[in-house]
């Protein structure tokens, strides 16, 4: 993996926490023009990383370079798996990056890295191309939709449901976060996908597809 935050301390910290953790850092950079220029060279050599995490903020103006560096590796290296940080939930930032798929891409806010296994667990999930996304971004993704009446056709838990699957929750994950059977979340999803117009032929795609519905709205 490649890590990109222009904080020394943090990005240290973070090559440490995942290098204890059996995971290999091959490098760390300090603006988004450096991490793009990594990640082509690595390419080039045959050794794109499985995953970049990065800062939204970063030099030179300390606005949206790291989240532009990322949706820019997306277009050309769409094997790869982004995980951005923020300091707080910037709906246009997580809406861009996510426009065009949700797969092997994260968004979480910084305070969730203290939180170090569910941090470390979000990273290997998009590095397998999961999705990881902060329950606050996920909150207020959904919110902004509900007024936009997109999921007005889903009940109160198949919205719950969805959220949290947009959060890159296992179905059986969700059922112990609801307190209900395996059964019962397959069904909730089912009823999603019937209601979001996802046919069986979308197959396996239809989760990705679902949450999509709403986060590119």
């Amino acid at each position: 993996m490649v890590i990109a935050e222009d904080s020394v301390l943090l990005r240290e910290g973070l090559t440490r926490l995942l290098t204890d953790l059996g995971h290999e850092v091959v490098a760390g950079v300090g603006d988004g023009e450096a991490l793009v220029k990594t990640v082509s060279d690595l390419a080039a050599e045959g050794a794109l990383p499985d995953v970049v995490v990065a800062d939204v903020r970063m030099p030179p103006t300390h606005t949206d370079e790291g989240v532009r560096a990322a949706v820019r590796l997306r277009k050309e290296h769409p094997g790869i798996g982004v995980l951005v940080l923020s300091q707080y939930v910037e709906e246009q930032y997580a809406t861009e990056l996510l426009a065009g798929s949700s797969v092997g891409v994260g968004y979480l806010l910084k305070d969730r890295v203290a939180e170090v296994r569910e941090f470390v667990d979000a990273v290997v999930r998009v590095a397998r191309g999961g999705t990881a996304l902060d329950p606050e971004v996920v909150a207020q993704l959904l919110g902004r939709s509900r007024k936009q009446d997109v999921l007005a056709a889903l009940t109160p838990r198949e919205r719950e449901v969805l959220g949290l699957m947009a959060e890159g929750r296992t179905n059986s994950a969700i059922a112990r976060q609801l307190v209900v059977s395996d059964g019962a979340v397959e069904k909730h999803i089912s009823n999603i996908f019937m209601k979001l117009g996802l046919s069986p032929s979308d197959g396996d795609h239809r989760r990705v597809l679902a949450v999509l519905t709403y986060l590119n709205s």
